[in-house]
């Protein structure tokens, strides 16, 4: 059955019974598709336990991003979870769950080497904000292992440095990007794209290869 955690001590509780057997956890914003659940599978088969959580970051937003607007669906997130057999899904309850203290807390900074450049040059702040919060999940759940997709290349590359750079003790392990029929990867956010922008996304990875 799945268990649904809310609360940080839950989460910890729930985590302190399972302490004996090893746990993969999946960090999500929600929208689940199978990029997602591929990476779902996997820890499955890695792990007698899998973790999933659903929270939609705020500190990773900029001010003219798509922080209220971003997709949120609980319900059918939570039925997907149930019919992988997901063992456990943390979804706070709000967002002081994860920012107890607020805007003026602790942030991890990563390495500029890694976030003055592609994606983070236009989005400011953006890295520090995962960085931030991918580091609070850890903690939190203190996985065996941890599952993201290559498809956020320069994400992973970040959550890779500060695994090592804070001494976290967890896996953090690659899995590949799954794509649409059309070459299009799996995101949460292709629901904004109309019919011509989709087929115009889906044009890109086409031209690279």
């Amino acid at each position: 059955m799945l268990k649904i955690l809310r609360t940080r001590k839950a989460l910890q509780a729930w985590r302190k019974r399972e302490l004996k057997r090893t746990l993969g956890f999946v960090p999500t914003m929600g929208a689940l598709h199978e990029g997602h659940l591929s990476l779902m599978r996997r820890s499955k088969k890695e792990n007698a336990l899998t973790l999933v959580s659903i929270f939609v970051n705020p500190t990773q937003f900029g001010p003219k991003e798509d922080f209220r607007k971003y997709p949120r669906r609980e319900r059918e997130d939570l039925k997907l979870l149930r019919s992988l057999k997901v063992d456990a899904v943390f979804l706070p309850k709000s967002i002081r769950e994860i920012y107890p203290e607020g805007e003026s807390g602790t942030r991890i900074v990563p390495p500029a080497s890694l976030t003055e450049i592609l994606e983070g040059q236009f989005r400011p702040g953006h890295f520090t904000g995962v960085a931030t919060v991918v580091t609070k999940l850890l903690m939190l759940s203190r996985p065996t292992r941890s599952y993201f997709g290559k498809k956020d290349f320069q994400q992973l590359q970040v959550i890779e440095a500060l695994a090592n750079d804070l001494f976290l003790d967890v896996e953090i392990v690659p899995c590949e990007t799954k794509r649409a029929p059309s070459g299009l990867a799996l995101s949460s956010r292709n629901q904004y794209l109309d019919p011509e922008a989709r087929t115009r996304a889906a044009s890109l990875s086409a031209i690279l290869k």
